[in-house]
């Protein structure tokens, strides 16, 4: 067998679990995936059921608040208090998920404290374990001190009565949520955040006195050798308060120090918790936590390694573990006892499945994104995944084989393109991909280019190799013309063209200068300087930014916006770490700024009506992009409805608009 550390049983107190291999909790709070009563819809148990098939061992769902008098509005019910109906539909999720041998825990938490966004809510009574405790999204706002009769009235309570209901649903166990991302219970238990001298502050047996009663309370009302596991992070990661540490950086912890967290984690132990699925961070330093593409792989490993050696209890490593190769070399070292999968099981949740039959390059990689999954999840929407339009809509698509045969004609072989051609041939349909270019990719080939998006570069590699597993017919170096597409026969035409980048123009000195377009810019570096100017400071021009200051390159930013990444999905945690990318390799960004005029090597804007010059010898443009749907417009009437647009040739977006409207359409041909 493949991997056979990694396929190992295990036993986490009286459970055994099939492999090592753990699906880490993810917060849905949809109406499409939860009902009003925090069990889960139809689809929210199919989205768990499909990671089960896929082979994971065992699945955490997402965190179910246990009181309803703080933070309340956090979450449609709370555990506590669900009635009957909970019960009912949740054990048709267990149930789901033991057809396929895998064990299911659900998640309880106390919370965020100092971190509830505040900015979501009219929240007028913000609690913490300390009193003055500033707000993280807003720091003006100071949180009070929950005392201990709350402590074990609205918390203590809360979790034992969650845990009768969660065994009544059939879960094998619970996760306690968490000393762990800087919530609540990990704000107790760090002595930089709590400041207490009664019987919840001070030494750590206090300071985890909160923990010690919540599985004692669980035991007490479901049975010692029902297993409590604890989600947990190493170290904080801060330097300051909203201050978050990069990776390698030299810093003192303003958090929780690695000899804290040995104490910490002993204790635990100590007091009866089964497991520990670990991590770093806190929302301080979110991208620890939800680590972005700018993150190393395996990025918590050395930390989680240490804090092994020091515990006697599974511990489970969480974050970008990507290669089961490396996952099931570390467990077979004794590293660590097992893998906490994330956003990796959103992209691709036969992960387990294909590692087993040692098919590892054919798993679909999660690129850390987090378009689909957190950032939806902050916006209100749906969680999904950029790159796996079925993610949360599993039971929505079909792939049944039609008993009608049609010929797919498709113009452009983006990702949008192949993404339409491979769900064409899922259906059972001849696709036939042109593409003007040599190369497969699209617009994606320019974004994959910059030194930290591997993910992204083998991406690409996964749409060429299943499309061409599938049979997707590739026409390559054939620019589509209109009398071309009437030379062909086909049932549907959908044009995946893309889109083109705005240029610069009403600028006086623009014709004396070169000016790079950011699309040519990543193409071509040997047509960069050393010195640069970027125009634009959305994601894409940021991202140049840093990767141009990686390769040694001086680089300022000029945007006419007041803020930097004006998108709305890009997601707080790459947001927060591209802000301290910034912070730390000082690359001057320029904001409120407007360009007067070039001359040969200037750039000169004016920013609080004052003019400053930039020195340069590179100018690029990154200000967006506008949608090529040429081809389409003379083709719509005379094809009506059997021409179709997709991805940014429909509307520019991003990865998720690409694939979403790509999938969508095929279902409806």
């Amino acid at each position: 067998m493949a991997y056979d550390a990694l396929f190992q049983p295990m036993k986490i107190g009286t459970m055994e679990v099939k492999n090592r291999i753990k699906m880490a909790a993810m917060g849905i709070h949809d109406a499409e995936l939860t009902n009003p009563d925090g069990s889960y819809t139809d689809r929210g148990i199919q989205y768990f059921i499909e990671r089960a098939k896929g082979g994971v061992g065992l699945i955490t769902t997402g965190a179910m608040q246990v009181q309803n008098h703080f933070e309340a509005d956090a979450h449609a019910t709370t555990i506590s208090n669900a009635g009957q109906g909970y019960v009912d539909g949740m054990k048709k999720l267990t149930a789901g998920v033991h057809q396929y041998g895998a064990k299911i825990i659900t998640q309880l938490t106390a919370g965020t404290g100092r971190q509830n966004p505040i900015w979501l809510s009219d929240a007028s009574d913000p609690i913490g374990p300390s009193d003055g405790l500033p707000n993280v999204w807003k720091p003006s706002i100071k949180h009070r001190a929950l005392t201990p009769e709350e402590i074990r009235k609205y918390y203590i309570e809360g979790f034992k009565k969650g845990a009768v209901v969660a065994k009544e649903a059939g879960f094998d166990g619970i996760e306690i949520h968490a000393v762990h991302e800087g919530y609540l219970l990990d704000q107790f238990a760090t002595a930089a955040m709590n400041w207490r001298d009664d019987e919840f502050g001070g030494s750590v047996e206090n300071r985890l006195r909160f923990c010690k009663e919540i599985i004692d309370a669980i035991h007490e009302s479901c049975g010692e050798d029902y297993p409590v596991l604890m989600r947990y992070s190493v170290v904080s990661k801060m330097k300051n308060w909203n201050d978050g540490a990069l990776p390698g950086e030299e810093y003192q912890e303003f958090g929780r120090d690695y000899q804290e967290s040995i104490e910490i984690a002993q204790y635990l132990e100590k007091i009866g918790y089964a497991a520990l699925d670990v991590d770093n961070g806190t929302y301080d330093s979110w991208y620890w936590p939800h680590p972005p593409v700018y993150m190393p792989e395996y990025c918590n490993l050395k930390d989680v390694t240490f804090l092994k050696k020091h515990v006697n209890i599974p511990v489970y490593c969480a974050g970008k573990m990507a290669d089961p190769e490396v996952c099931n070399d570390e467990i077979a070292k004794g590293n660590i006892d097992g893998v906490a999968l994330a956003r990796i099981l959103l992209a691709d949740p036969e992960w387990a499945n294909k590692a087993q039959a040692n098919i590892k390059d054919e798993i679909k990689s999660c690129i850390g994104c987090h378009i689909g999954c957190l950032g939806r999840l902050f916006q209100g929407k749906r969680m999904g995944c950029a790159i796996n339009p079925e993610c949360g809509s599993e039971i929505c698509y079909h792939y049944e084989k039609s008993d009608i045969q049609k010929h797919i004609v498709i113009v452009g072989g983006g990702i949008a393109g192949m993404e339409a051609a491979l769900d064409a041939t899922k259906k059972g349909y001849l696709a036939t991909v042109y593409e003007a270019s040599n190369q497969l990719g699209g617009a994606f080939i320019s974004a994959s280019a910059m030194s930290f998006k591997k993910e992204d570069k083998k991406l690409i590699q996964w749409y060429i190799h299943e499309c061409q597993k599938a049979g997707v017919q590739f026409i390559m170096n054939t620019k589509i013309t209109p009398d071309l597409i009437d030379s062909l026969q086909f049932d549907e035409l959908i044009i995946a063209t893309g889109a083109k980048a705005r240029q610069l123009s009403n600028i006086k000195g623009l014709e004396k200068v070169k000016v790079i377009n950011a699309k040519d810019a990543l193409l071509h570096p040997e047509i960069v300087g050393e010195k640069v100017t970027i125009i634009g400071g959305g994601l894409t021009g940021i991202e140049m930014a840093y990767d141009m200051v990686l390769s040694g390159k001086q680089v300022e930013v000029v945007e006419m916006k007041d803020s930097i990444l004006g998108m709305d999905v890009v997601c707080a945690a790459n947001g927060q770490m591209l802000q301290q990318i910034i912070k730390y390799y000082h690359i001057p960004v320029h904001l409120s700024a407007s360009i007067d005029h070039f001359e040969e090597g200037k750039v000169y804007y004016t920013q609080d009506n004052t003019q400053h010059v930039i020195e340069c010898d590179t100018i690029i443009s990154s200000i967006g992009y506008i949608s090529d749907n040429q081809l389409y417009d003379t083709l719509k009437d005379k094809y009506k409805d059997h021409i179709h647009l997709i991805g940014d040739s429909l509307q520019v977006s991003n990865l998720l608009g690409a694939t979403w409207s790509a999938a969508e359409l095929i279902q409806k041909l």
